[in-house]
C-alpha cells in the first residue's frame, strides 16, 4: 500500500519487498504509515497537511489536489 499511496513515489516494489528508493522526496505526509497492513513504518509526524489525502481524492475524481484548508495555494508544495 505504501507504493500505491505516496505522493511522491519514495517506495518501489522489488522481488516483492518494498523498498525506499527516494528519501530525499518523502514530505512526512504519513500516508505510508496510515495504509501500512503490517505496522511496518515508523514515522515520527505530526498531523500533516493532508497532502497525500488531497493528491488521492484529485486523482480519483479527476480534478486538482485539494488539501481542504483554507489556503488551497499552499496545498501539497
Amino acid at each position: 500500500m505504501c507504493v500505491k499511496v505516496c505522493p511522491h513515489e519514495v517506495f518501489e516494489m522489488i522481488q516483492k519487498k518494498v523498498h525506499i528508493v527516494g528519501r530525499d522526496f518523502c514530505m512526512e505526509c504519513g500516508a505510508c504509515k496510515m495504509n501500512c497492513p503490517q505496522g511496518a513504518i515508523l514515522l515520527d509526524v505530526g498531523e500533516g497537511c493532508g497532502c497525500a489525502a488531497g493528491i488521492i481524492k484529485g486523482a480519483l475524481n479527476g480534478t486538482a489536489p485539494t488539501c481542504g484548508g483554507s489556503d488551497e495555494s499552499a496545498c501539497c508544495n
